[in-house]
């Protein structure tokens, strides 16, 4: 049973034939919502809303732990995370469809384990190679297999929010040897990867970086490009579930 997490462009799964939800509770407090469980092309699946059914819970005062402990505990095997994302690479156009490959984590004083106090026994997880390839590929295939264009890599940043980097914080990204810029992608993988949860990112490009030129910054994300970027995730979904 596959598990996908919206983001704040994903807040519902219009594909997802919900069959019921359910409301878990953790040892580490509440999840952002319910679960909801469902069948995508007859394939069960568990959807959960990163920010919450109402796109309420900014990104640093996101349960993680919670959401990820949830997903574990109801039999998952796998975590598709879907996010919003500023391109900070050129070819990184609002309405690109991103599968990264690598991050870097500028976050702090998220709950970034669950190795702490008298929990389980500490084991220092390899966090090598943050995305799970098997899934990663499942996707990158999936694109293929129906026609939809899709950067197959990329260095993913996570910024603290939740306000907007400033021009110099997006140069110093990019001199790092970022692609794009999010504020969820962290503790959320590396809490994946302590679970032993196969875990692979599908980001939507939704504005130019900051230090992008004034032209480029004109071209951020619109509605209708919201509208055709959610019709090519639930066409790349169906395929790869």
């Amino acid at each position: 049973m596959l598990a996908i997490i919206g983001g704040s462009s994903l807040a519902s799964l219009s594909i997802l034939d919900i069959t019921h939800r359910q409301v878990v509770r953790t040892p580490y407090g509440d999840p952002s919502c319910a679960l909801t469980f469902g069948l995508i092309g007859g394939q069960n699946v568990v959807f959960i809303a990163r920010h919450g059914y109402g796109n309420s819970i900014p990104p640093h005062e996101i349960n993680y732990r919670a959401n990820i402990w949830a997903l574990h505990s109801v039999g998952v095997r796998g975590i598709v995370a879907i996010g919003s994302a500023g391109g900070i690479r050129p070819d990184l156009a609002p309405g690109s469809l991103v599968v990264p490959d690598d991050l870097i984590d500028y976050t702090w004083e998220r709950k970034h384990t669950f190795f702490e106090g008298s929990g389980p026994a500490l084991t220092h997880a390899n966090f090598t190679s943050p995305y799970d390839e098997t899934l990663r590929t499942r996707l990158i295939n999936a694109a293929s297999a129906v026609g939809l264009p899709l950067f197959a890599g990329g260095v993913y940043a996570c910024s603290q929010g939740p306000r907007l980097e400033t021009v110099a914080e997006i140069l110093r990204l990019e001199r790092a040897g970022a692609d794009l810029v999010g504020m969820t992608g962290m503790p959320e993988a590396a809490l994946a990867r302590e679970m032993n949860l196969p875990y692979a990112s599908l980001c939507i490009v939704t504005n130019w970086a900051a230090s992008r030129n004034a032209r480029k910054m004109q071209e951020n994300f619109s509605a209708d490009i919201l509208a055709r970027c959610n019709e090519q995730l639930h066409t790349l979904l169906l395929q790869a579930i």
